[in-house]
């Protein structure tokens, strides 16, 4: 059974960091690209990051380019998404994709 579980998201003040992992299970993880999505209350899904299956290659949205980076452990079958400088439009839940699979999410909210 494919599965995609996120973790690590949580209250943080602006400025503040946050790691956000996503734990893969049931297909072969290292042979695909892993891409991280947010969605915010009454906003369209928006693409956050990409990173190709090796890891060698990855690609950010504007929003968050230089200030997230996303990275992946084919050994523990994860992806990371490192955020740091988090500003209040960046909270969202937060969604790990890979293979065509979605996982449930994890949120993230930017407040003082």
């Amino acid at each position: 059974q494919v599965q995609l579980v996120e973790s690590g998201g949580g209250l943080v003040q602006p400025g503040g960091s946050l790691r956000l992992s996503c734990a893969a299970s049931g297909f072969s993880f290292s042979r695909y690209a892993m891409s991280w999505f947010r969605r915010a209350p009454g906003k369209e899904r928006e693409w956050v990051a990409r990173i190709t299956s090796t890891g060698g290659s990855t690609q950010y949205a504007d929003s968050v380019k230089g200030r997230f980076t996303i990275s992946r452990d084919n050994a523990k079958n994860t992806a990371y998404l490192q955020m740091n400088n988090l500003k209040p439009e960046d909270a969202a839940m937060y969604y790990c994709n890979a293979n065509n699979y979605w996982g449930l999410g994890t949120q993230v909210t930017v407040s003082v």
